[in-house]
């Protein structure tokens, strides 16, 4: 017997979309004074790109609130290993793993490596990114947008798609992207980064009210120019223009990212959904 030609399936309507059963749990009004409704004791958390830099501060602040942390790295091994030695010397719990969070297999891999060592990730902060070279529109290729897109549009989508099922069965999660303050200042010669980055915020709001009845909240945190490793070359003369305009006359330091990435995975947020947390000094306001 022949088998039938097989038909391209088409996209679900709207109307067919799964939805939970019931509403998302109701949580306690007077847990939200409970200096337990910060604690991240019990839950897993991956922190993409959390060798160094940004991430590895965001990594060490979720591990100081009680998480079990995958600081995650696709280079630089040895500095890997450092910073993971640095983490378990604070007593916190985790693991190190290695992954290029841009392709599939790999980021499937990764999740499940994680869930076999710590258990299943309830928290997912997207960071990891490449090198951010400005240059005029002319001297970008394809290639290099297509690697922005890669680490901002491709890699949160995989990063969900792994996560989501176990989040979903539990009515709990946490999507954590990491934006930059560029979107909306319009930053010169530097047009695939924040093409690339609006896309992720644009994907992280509709995630949000998609994912809002799982009790899964989706926030973009969106850091200043914060130096860090990668800007040790970089001209004084444009720190100096750069600091000279942040209203608060501060530098921003890794520990101030940390700290609301940790508070927006923690319960005390659970309502906090769909939103673009700029971290910043005060360089751009609402």
């Amino acid at each position: 017997m022949r088998n039938k030609p097989r038909t391209k399936s088409k996209a679900p309507s709207p109307a067919k979309v799964s939805k939970p059963a019931v509403a998302a749990p109701q949580p306690s009004a007077a847990g939200r004074c409970d200096p337990q409704s910060t604690s991240l004791a019990g839950r897993v958390a991956l922190v993409t790109g959390s060798s160094k830099g940004l991430g590895k501060a965001m990594a060490f602040a979720l591990g100081a609130a009680g998480a079990k942390v995958a600081v995650n790295y696709c280079n630089g091994r040895e500095q890997a290993e450092r910073t993971f030695a640095e983490f378990t010397a604070r007593g916190w719990s985790g693991g190190l793993f290695r992954a290029d969070v841009t392709r599939e297999s790999a980021v499937n891999r990764l999740v499940a490596d994680i869930g076999r060592k710590l258990g299943p990730v309830d928290i997912v902060v997207v960071n990891a990114t490449p090198d951010q070279p400005h240059a005029p529109i002319e001297e970008y290729g394809w290639d290099f947008h297509q690697q922005m897109l890669d680490f901002f549009v491709k890699s949160p989508y995989l990063l969900a798609r792994a996560v989501l099922p176990h989040m979903k069965q539990q009515r709990w999660g946490r999507i954590v992207n990491i934006g930059t303050e560029n979107v909306r200042l319009g930053v010169p010669n530097f047009s695939a980064y924040c093409a690339a980055k609006g896309a992720q915020a644009a994907w992280s709001a509709s995630m949000a009210r998609e994912l809002a009845p799982w009790a899964i909240t989706v926030n973009t945190v969106c850091p200043g120019w914060i130096p860090v490793e990668r800007h040790e070359n970089d001209p004084q003369s444009a720190k100096d223009a750069y600091l000279a305009g942040i209203p608060m006359k501060r530098w921003g330091i890794p520990a101030d990212v940390g700290g609301i990435v940790a508070f927006l995975a923690s319960e005390a947020a659970s309502f906090l959904t769909g939103q673009d947390i700029a971290v910043n000094g005060g360089n751009t306001v609402c």
